[in-house]
């Protein structure tokens, strides 16, 4: 495992109050591309790696992080093209599953947990097929080989359409006006970190151009091909569907506990396909005891 600083909460003198836990930015150089991601401490402990969502970030996981540090030492990477990793020519899925072999193998974490959010979740399946005795724990969470037609167009219009802000309550105020049911603290957060300064001043997003451009989508395996992998996978599964959402139908849902041999299904209320952000505690109460239960 990685040898980072842990940081522990410390009890504020004369108060009940302890410092709040906050990560450690890191860095690795791997094919070629820099790698940011983050480290939450407690590295003695079982690892945890977290994989973001497409237009996502590390950050996106950070409510979550704090919550595990106890039990894991959590680890949430910026794949490719997004954060503050670096911009690649090939967003193709081997390559991003490459990705997650190539950091877990950098960081030294043997056998660890994973969870995946998405775009994340499918890597994440995607890997623990390729390489069933590295994950003893998966989380897939809003995402399946099939994909409502609708909550694909919704998505991909949201990427490629307005890029350039004024300010970051400019950003903050487009991305609340497409998810009306959304957390404000943890979209204020997904946003913040998600903004670069322009060369004239104004803002806009941290993650690749290439992703915004509507001629070119994100890649993503055919559903047979998908469908095949999640029949591969060993470890205990649990997938995660956001009630609303408009990614993963309850039908997909249900078939993937079907062929996956070790799995099970938990619905979150009141969240759609961005199941952390529309609901924290929720997705925290659907998915904290199966980690917990390792």
């Amino acid at each position: 495992m990685a040898t980072e600083t842990q940081i522990q909460s410390e009890p504020v003198k004369a108060s009940s109050t302890k410092v709040a836990i906050e990560p450690q930015s890191q860095y690795v150089l791997l094919n070629g591309l820099r790698f940011h991601y983050l480290d939450w401490g407690n590295e003695n402990a079982h690892p945890l790696l977290l994989l973001h969502g497409y237009t996502g970030h590390a950050h996106s996981w950070d409510t979550f992080a704090r919550a595990m540090h106890d039990r894991y030492h959590v680890l949430a990477l910026d794949q490719r093209g997004h954060g503050e990793s670096g911009w690649a020519s090939d967003y193709a899925p081997n390559a991003m599953i490459e990705d997650i072999r190539a950091v877990s193998h950098a960081l030294k974490l043997g056998k660890f947990a994973l969870l995946g959010l998405s775009m994340g979740a499918r890597n994440a399946y995607g890997f623990t097929a390729a390489h069933p005795d590295k994950v003893d724990r998966l989380v897939i969470v809003d995402i399946g080989p099939e994909i409502v037609a609708s909550g694909s167009t919704r998505i991909r219009a949201a990427a490629s359409a307005k890029d350039i802000f004024d300010s970051p309550e400019d950003a903050y105020k487009v991305q609340r006006a497409g998810n009306a049911r959304a957390n404000e603290a943890e979209l204020r957060t997904r946003v913040s970190y998600n903004l670069m300064r322009t060369e004239d001043g104004r803002w806009t997003w941290r993650y690749d151009k290439a992703l915004r451009s509507p001629e070119n989508p994100l890649p993503r395996p055919t559903a047979d091909a998908a469908w095949v992998w999640l029949t591969k996978i060993t470890c205990p599964t649990l997938l995660v569907r956001g009630a609303e959402s408009d990614v993963l139908s309850v039908e997909t849902a249900e078939r993937m506990v079907r062929v996956i041999p070790h799995a099970r299904l938990v619905t979150v209320p009141a969240a759609g396909h961005s199941i952390t952000v529309d609901n924290p505690s929720g997705f925290s109460d659907a998915v904290q005891p199966f980690l917990r239960s390792a």
